[in-house]
């Protein structure tokens, strides 16, 4: 289990975000929202965890195979439209892979954690304490 907290006070949208671990985040909405834009809005964090995990799992499995991939880039746009939400996201792989060492980092971007939480059904439960 990840516990996450976040609170908000007065200040227009300013969203502080701690890790269990300490870490700090800040979110924000656009200042056309009302907000200061002085951190990702809560979307931008959503599609970041999943460029963020693509990322590490990709780098964790090459470097668990010994390949050659120098870089991972990736690109991740969220639509919503017509009641549905859409995730696309670009990889740019750099290094001296074959073709079938491609295939395979795309399957492991596919199990990344984030995309098996994204893609399987979610329940959300609100308790006002």
């Amino acid at each position: 289990m990840i516990a996450i907290k976040a609170s908000i006070g007065t200040e227009p949208y300013r969203i502080e975000i701690k890790s269990p671990t300490g870490n700090v985040v800040i979110a924000d909405e656009p200042v056309e929202k009302g907000g200061q834009d002085k951190g990702f809005s809560p979307k931008e964090l959503l599609a970041s965890a999943l460029a963020a995990c693509t990322c590490a799992t990709l780098r964790m499995y090459a470097n668990r195979k010994l390949w050659d991939l120098e870089q991972v880039n990736v690109a991740v746009e969220l639509n919503e439209e017509a009641g549905k939400t859409t995730f696309t996201r670009k990889l740019q792989l750099t290094g001296k892979l074959d073709e079938e060492q491609r295939a395979r980092l795309l399957t492991i971007a596919n199990a990344c954690p984030v995309h098996k939480i994204l893609t399987n059904p979610i329940a959300i439960e609100t308790i006002l304490i």
